[in-house]
């Protein structure tokens, strides 16, 4: 069988690979850099001069071409290379009649714990979603940013005693609202320098959370390493790596407990299984990224059945738009022809061949193309925070 044609589809605020064979199977992948989607729409052009006309079964050759070939790399550019990947593993998949999870071991599990996303802007507001998610039946929260979702447009200044006070005391007021009935998965989003990392989660050790997010930002795996040896709740992190590489030097430090692979930043279905071999080989779990379509959160699934290793599944219950927002609905439902629903915490696995789901036809046309605007918000002193 060979690919006979690739396209980039530009769906709303998701960019999809769809790749044709000769055969008339048709597989679709998902890439990951929803802040910079067009840029890998093109890494998807370019990769199809290459791709068109070869076999459609040698996965694992054409992610080493594609990783390999003038050694330029980056997120846009690996992200391209995860939704082709991805939508390979779609089409042998369907060729044989299985499911992606059979082409891998075979499944350890039919269901996958998921946690839903909390997007508020004042914590009001995130304890009444927290009483919403536990009637739909959610045992864990994730995006639960103590130090809150607020807009760009909002010049930011806090003292710093003010700053850890608010937050931890917003930890332990939604411990209070939920009880022991749902795990609590902490969201920084890297916006906290390593001391202050090390105060707050200190200070919030005694409501036992799963785990805190990406307390700082991801580049350093030595400083990350250094906060994680100074607290005692598990860290998080490496949903914005694009290489096994740098999972690799995190694990090389104990420097995170739960892997964040993205199956559409870090390879693919291809990446994603090496990273889960690397991570449970030093005793660490994964918990796949996904605050994407369905499609990215089928890839995940399909991974989740076949690794011992797997902990819970990002399930994206908001971000419409790109705007923090919280919704009872997976984002972007309306343009596949199924998505897994919750049920007591957990989905069950995608069974049909491949990943399990398609694209409805009229896709683009329920969801003109969409990119997030770059903004940043202001701090007081005119420079920008991460948020």
């Amino acid at each position: 069988m060979k690919i006979k044609r690739i396209v980039p589809l530009h769906v709303g605020q998701f960019m999809y690979a769809r790749i044709e064979t000769d055969s008339g199977l048709v597989g679709i992948g998902e890439a990951g850099t929803w802040g910079h989607l067009q840029a890998a729409g093109a890494a998807i052009q370019r990769f199809a001069e290459y791709l068109e006309g070869k076999p459609a079964f040698d996965i694992e050759h054409h992610w080493n071409v594609m990783h390999r070939f003038s050694y330029f790399q980056g997120l846009a550019i690996n992200a391209a290379i995860s939704a082709i990947d991805i939508a390979l593993w779609d089409i042998k998949g369907q060729a044989l009649g299985v499911p992606i999870y059979e082409l891998l071991g075979g499944a350890v599990r039919k269901k996958a714990r998921i946690y839903g996303h909390v997007y508020e802007s004042s914590i009001e507001k995130i304890l009444v979603e927290c009483q919403a998610k536990m009637d739909a039946g959610f045992n864990a929260f994730g995006h639960l940013n103590p130090f809150l979702d607020e807009g760009n447009d909002q010049v930011w200044f806090k003292t710093h005693i003010k700053k850890m006070r608010d937050a931890i005391d917003n930890v332990h007021r939604i411990r209070e609202v939920v009880g022991d009935r749902v795990d609590l998965l902490i969201e920084l989003h890297r916006r906290l320098t390593p001391p202050e990392a090390v105060t707050f989660t200190n200070a919030i050790e005694d409501t036992h959370p799963m785990f805190v997010e990406d307390p700082i930002r991801p580049e350093g795996p030595d400083a990350m390493a250094r906060v994680a040896d100074k607290i005692n709740v598990p860290i998080a992190t490496g949903e914005r790596f694009a290489t096994i590489y740098e999972f690799q030097a995190l694990l090389a430090r104990n420097a995170v407990e739960f892997a964040r692979v993205d199956l559409c930043l870090c390879g693919g279905i291809t990446g994603g299984r090496k990273v889960a071999a690397m991570a449970e080989a030093h005793h660490v779990q994964i918990v796949p990224h996904n605050p994407l379509s369905p499609i990215g959160l089928a890839a995940c699934l399909q991974l989740a059945a076949a690794v011992p290793n797997f902990a819970i599944q990002e399930y994206a219950t908001g971000f419409e738009a790109g705007i923090f927002e919280s919704r009872p609905e997976h984002l972007g439902s309306d343009v596949v022809d199924e998505v897994p629903r919750p049920d007591q915490g957990f989905v069950d696995i995608p069974s049909r061949p491949g990943l399990g789901m398609a694209l409805v036809p009229d896709a683009q046309q329920r969801r003109p193309p969409l990119s997030k605007p770059i903004s940043m918000r202001p701090h007081f002193d005119g420079f920008v925070i991460d948020q």
